[in-house]
């Protein structure tokens, strides 16, 4: 008989005899009846067990630590008396795995642990339905993500995680002894999307861990993260790509709000899908609207992380929207950048684009330069060896077309969606400057 999971007990199994696993989750012990709350991935169901019917099993439920995994075999018989309008009148109970107490992490208990040691007792944290609805949330909007993709004529793609060189220069890269070479772990798939450009292959997208050798012990910074990136060939503008990175963001809402409603009252949310087109706000003018709110920011200087809550504010408060790009970024700010265009008509300025939601940004990206001459010159004001690029750049010799696309940080976005406050919190082993284990 193959296990029954709680979702498929219900009162009209009246009778029937199952088998079920799961975390005792608690026990009562009343005297003449023993009480066990036995608990799955997808909820729970009680477990009864009279003494004078079963003293054998009665005081085995009652001596079991909490915790420990149980496969229960019994009858399900209905009660008014129980959430889930059934219970489960046990013939066995077998104990798979006992506990060791005490927990060093409660999973039902009131009082709260702070970040570190849920951290370091991930799997037990994980246990928490509120804590697993995350990544349930995550998954359906990575699953939105692939849907509207593929619906758009994307394909998509794996590349090399284990790189020779890295797409923004050496400053955030972590070096692997790569059997006697130097190799770096990829910072994203730059260098290889572009590539694949040049392979004619048109419309692509990947979504993989990137690693950032960043020394930022922020709320929002990870060393590990998922990155969704996308490249597209023969672009006339970052327009185009905008919409693109807009397409993703609006269809993962539309799919919680449409086909997760449960999911997102569980989570505690509300979700409002966005309106359309997003608003395009200028650097300088993001830059004006941030200050409105009190940042001591000037024109020229990165937003940086209050300026972008400044911002996101400001938008809030005057157009009652939280999706809103801004472009026209200055040439300076994204010099290290050096794969962007330059706009032709105003050198000054890039055709970048951040897409910000909720005062953070989540995507980055825009044209590419696919000119030789100019990729190179580029390279050289970032004091980049093209000898380190060879790859790189022989794709470029022989027919680039013109191209674009963006990185979108899938943790960062559902940090947002659910207001955390520790982008920490939306990826399962989180990596940082400290952490290395679990």
């Amino acid at each position: 008989m193959k296990y029954t999971r709680t979702i498929e007990i219900s009162p009209k199994l009246d009778g029937r005899e199952i088998i079920i696993g799961g975390w005792l989750q608690e026990t009562r012990n009343l005297g003449g009846i023993v009480f066990g709350i036995l608990r799955d991935k997808y909820g729970t169901v009680q477990v009864t067990v009279r003494k004078k019917d079963s003293p054998e099993l009665a005081k085995e439920l009652a001596d079991t630590p909490r915790e420990s995994v149980l496969t229960v075999s019994g009858t399900v018989k209905k009660s008014d008396k129980t959430p889930r309008g059934v219970e489960i009148i046990p013939s066995k109970i077998r104990v798979d795995s006992v506990a060791e107490t005490p927990l060093p992490l409660g999973i039902v208990d009131k009082v709260g642990a702070d970040l570190d040691t849920r951290l370091n007792n991930r799997f037990l944290d994980l246990r928490k339905p509120e804590v697993e609805r995350i990544f349930e949330l995550k998954a359906e909007m990575i699953h939105a993500s692939r849907i509207y993709l593929r619906s758009m004529g994307f394909i998509e793609v794996q590349t090399p995680k284990i790189a020779s060189a890295g797409a923004e220069g050496g400053a955030t890269l972590f070096k692997v002894d790569y059997f006697g070479k130097v190799a770096y772990l990829a910072q994203s798939p730059q260098l290889y999307k572009q590539n694949l450009m040049a392979a004619g292959f048109d419309k692509i997208f990947e979504i993989a861990p990137a690693f950032r050798a960043e020394a930022s012990d922020t709320t929002r910074h990870l060393t590990e993260f998922t990155s969704l990136d996308v490249e597209i060939s023969f672009t006339q503008s970052s327009e185009e790509i905008m919409e693109i990175s807009e397409g993703i963001s609006y269809s993962a809402v539309k799919h919680l709000v449409n086909n997760c409603q449960s999911l997102l009252e569980r989570c505690e949310i509300a979700l409002e899908i966005p309106k359309t087109p997003f608003r395009r706000i200028p650097y300088i003018d993001a830059i004006e609207l941030a200050r409105s709110e009190g940042v001591n920011i000037r024109p020229g200087e990165d937003l940086g992380t209050d300026g972008e809550k400044a911002l996101g504010k400001a938008v809030k408060n005057s157009y009652r929207e939280e999706f809103y790009f801004i472009t026209e970024f200055p040439t300076e700010l994204k010099k290290g950048t050096f794969y962007a265009m330059r706009s032709d008509e105003r050198p000054e300025i890039t055709t970048y684009f951040d897409l910000d939601f909720r005062g953070q940004e989540i995507v980055s990206g825009g044209q590419r330069e696919h000119r030789l001459d100019r990729l190179i010159s580029q390279m050289e004001e970032n004091d980049l060896s093209t000898e380190a690029f060879g790859f790189y750049l022989e794709a470029f010799k022989y027919g680039m077309p013109p191209h674009g696309g963006f990185g979108f940080g899938i943790e960062r976005f559902v940090q947002k969606l659910l207001d955390l406050a520790n982008i920490r919190e939306v990826i399962l082993y989180p990596r940082d400057m400290f952490r290395l284990i679990p």
